[in-house]
């Protein structure tokens, strides 16, 4: 019998009961020390690896936990910290230094966080800007010693490769390349020594920026960083990881002089199979076959699944195999265990990371001994499917057809913008620089705790409604006080833009524990869509209507667009994303025809992770973008001329997005860019916008409180490309996660920035 070995590439940092996140937050409020944070830390750590050990993981990665982000690790351990954090004299990097980095400190802005690829994970960009970075901190090292150890685990050192690294980071010139990675170089060289030299048999280098359409040029560049690699450290078996979609160029790829190569099987699964079959794999390496879907919660079709490995063992020998996830789990949840309220047709369709840890194994011991061996497994997995498949939550053919009709004819609005533009000036009569907030006030511990009352029936409906309504009250005051000239209702009966959406529609479900992380300790918990998308009732008109009733300024309505909705949800896999997308569409404009008809003439729909589903090779951009945006238009289209319709997008490449962007024919856009500011106003010089727009003016993720000053001279430079006619100014991003104290602060700073530019406006004329 030919052992067939099991891997993955990462497991969820955050603990079955979010212990990670919480340990973070009690250190950076005080409550613990940074030796009990330690401690706190590694019980998560060592509780997740034991797991892995407990179920027969044969390759089990170490170093893929973290303090906050494997990104900003990765420049720590290298001291790569910006200058603006003068704290920092060399060395391992102080733990006050390194949470400053992610969330910035006074006098010290954060580093910019962007996503991962395209998930909803955000890492901080490490910043160069012409640093002489050193290895201060082997971080695999220390995970490997740690894990052999405290479980006498034969840990696999999981590390962020150097092309990846560098990709991501910013601070360089293009013509800066071929310098920077002659800086790393010998940096991952005494990594990978130190590795050796303690006998670390793989070690598992992360190249995820593989899989995007690369230049001849930098192929040239992954080929010379790992001839060097394996030049230097010959006695290490290096794993060169790929995951998110296939690699184009799989035939220069798999020649790399390393010891295995890690493909994704499941996206981009097609093409990656296709060119296996095609192109054959070197006899001499390692496949690591990304079966298990990293990113999505379903349970895998095993019999399918053994299907593609019959394929693989007929070009690669099975010794030479390991049956792996497709990327990370650190996107999925930690075990449905926790789950006692789903349906159980659902519950049994759903598979998060401790199941599919099981579905390896399972897959690894079919391949081993036959699948006689799993036999059981594989009928109860059959039945499990089809039984989700055939229920009724996916049998609306009315909205199934309503979907198609709307991919085959989108809408659109009926006027122009520059027609919108003036019957909405007429309407609303805005000063020269209005003043908004994207839509989100802080949460409270008291309004957490009301919700927590009325979701266990301790408080009725009715009780809950008075205090979700005290709470808007006291929140108009205080933005009418602040002289804000375009309110919102603060969002205090959601608890997540997406989850609040996603109960009030047929066709989601949700989960009482199934928490993934965003960024650092921001957890989220996605809906999941299972079935049918279905309007049923209006959503958000009581809220908005009494808020508006409260005062004589605008009050805008808040929606999640359809794009976000399903970027930010699981989504069933038997439909097309695009598919699913319509059928939320169809819902959102229903919504805003109510608010509509209830008198609101503002209503911003927010599509923050538009970007975020751009596929990841360039040939599939246009393709994505035009549904995309088709989408957008058909929930916000069937509205008057004088009703302005806003949305909000988070960290855009304007550059490389602007036309999809104008195609939204959204009245006004904010677009979260403070982290990132000088950036986006110099793609404004190469690229006009013509409706409009807001550029974030301060950093919501930080708690530090810009001065008037600072916002004062982000939008002088914001108009130096824009119209001062359509320009806005607001946060750049809700301000649910914020104190009320800071975040009051930072709103009269910012409503004083707007008055002092207005003036500013009014000279110069």
């Amino acid at each position: 019998m030919t052992k067939v070995k099991s891997s993955i590439l990462g497991y969820p940092r955050i603990g079955g009961g979010r212990e990670w996140k919480k340990a973070l937050e009690a250190y950076w409020s005080g409550k613990i020390n940074e030796s009990e944070l330690y401690s706190r830390l590694a019980e998560v750590r060592l509780a997740s690896l034991k797991l892995q050990q407990e179920k027969g993981i044969d390759l089990i990665p170490v170093n893929d936990f973290t303090l906050y982000d494997h990104m900003l690790d990765t420049a720590a351990m290298f001291g790569l910290v910006p200058q603006r954090f003068s704290g920092y004299k060399g060395g391992v990097v102080p733990l006050d230094i390194y949470y400053a980095m992610a969330r910035g400190a006074e006098g010290a802005t954060a580093c910019e966080m962007t996503k991962w690829f395209n998930t909803n994970y955000h890492y901080i960009v490490p910043e160069l800007n012409g640093a002489e970075p050193q290895l201060v901190e082997n971080k695999p090292l220390l995970a490997y010693r740690e894990a052999k150890k405290q479980l006498d685990i034969e840990g696999k050192p999981v590390l962020v490769g150097l092309f990846t690294f560098l990709k991501l980071s910013k601070g360089y010139k293009t013509a800066e390349t071929d310098a920077w990675i002659d800086k790393l170089l010998p940096l991952y060289e005494q990594v990978l020594l130190q590795l050796q030299q303690e006998g670390v048999q793989w070690v598992q280098i992360d190249e995820p920026v593989l899989v995007t359409t690369l230049s001849e040029e930098d192929l040239t560049r992954v080929e010379r960083i790992y001839k060097q690699l394996g030049a230097a450290v010959p006695g290490i078996n290096i794993l060169l990881q790929t995951y998110f979609e296939s690699v184009d160029a799989y035939s220069r790829i798999v020649q790399l002089p390393v010891a295995g190569i890690g493909l994704d099987f499941v996206h981009g699964g097609k093409q990656t199979l296709h060119s296996l079959e095609k192109e054959g794999f070197p006899q001499d390496k390692v496949l690591g076959v990304g079966l298990i879907d990293g990113r999505g919660i379903w349970r895998a079709d095993l019999s399918a699944k053994l299907g593609v490995l019959e394929r693989v063992f007929k070009v690669v020998a099975k010794e030479k195999v390991l049956i792996q996830s497709s990327s990370s789990l650190l996107h999925v949840p930690v075990s449905t265990s926790y789950e006692e309220k789903l349906e159980p047709v659902l519950k049994d369709a759903l598979a998060f990371a401790d199941e599919k840890l099981d579905e390896i194994t399972l897959l690894a011991k079919a391949a081993s001994e036959g699948t006689d061996a799993i036999r059981a497994e594989l009928e109860q997995n059959g039945q499990a499917l089809a039984a989700l498949q055939t229920s009724a939550a996916r049998s609306n053919k009315t909205v199934q057809a309503a979907a198609i009709q709307l991919k085959q004819q989108p809408a659109a609005r009926r006027e122009s913008f520059a027609e919108r533009r003036t019957a909405q000036r007429e309407r609303w009569k805005l000063p020269l620089l209005p003043t908004t907030t994207i839509g989100s006030f802080p949460q409270s511990p008291e309004v957490r705790q009301a919700r927590a009352k009325w979701r266990k029936a301790e408080w009725s409906d009715a009780q809950y409604r008075d205090f979700v309504r005290q709470e808007i009250s006291r929140w108009i005051r205080i933005q009418e006080e602040i002289g804000l000239d375009v309110l919102v209702h603060g969002e205090f009966e959601r608890t997540d833009m997406v989850e609040f959406f996603g109960e009030k529609l047929d066709g989601f479900a949700f989960t009482q524990n199934g928490w993934v992380q965003s960024y650092g300790s921001r957890c989220v918990k996605p809906p999941v869509i299972y079935g049918d998308v279905a309007y049923t009732s209006a959503m958000t008109v009581d809220e908005t209507v009494y808020a508006q009733s409260l005062t004589d300024r605008p009050v805008k309505g808040m929606l999640t667009g359809p794009v976000t909705i399903l970027n930010w949800s699981f989504v069933r896999d038997d439909l097309s994303r695009e598919l699913v997308t319509y059928q939320i569409s169809l819902a959102l404009s229903q919504e805003v025809q109510a608010l509509e008809q209830a008198g609101i003439g503002m209503i911003q729909v927010d599509e923050p992770a538009l970007r975020e589903g751009l596929p990841l090779k360039e040939r599939d951009h246009a393709e994505y973008l035009n549904w995309a945006v088709d989408a957008f238009r058909s929930s916000t289209s069937n509205v008057d001329a004088t009703t302005q319709i806003h949305t909000h997008m988070c960290y855009c490449e304007f550059n490389d997005m602007v036309g999809s962007i104008r195609d939204l024919d959204a009245d006004v856009i904010s677009i979260e860019t403070s982290r990132s500011h000088g950036e986006l106003i110099h793609s404004f010089e190469e690229h006009t916008y013509d409706k409009g727009i807001g550029l974030g003016v301060y950093d919501i993720h930080s708690p530090r409180v810009p001065s008037a000053t600072e916002m004062v001279s982000m939008i002088h430079r914001a108009l130096r490309v824009l119209d001062p006619e359509l320009f806005w100014i607001n946060p750049d991003c809700g301000l649910k996660t914020r104190g009320s104290e800071e975040t009051i602060a930072a709103l009269r700073n910012m409503v004083q920035a707007a008055g002092e530019s207005r003036e500013s406006l009014t000279v110069t004329k």
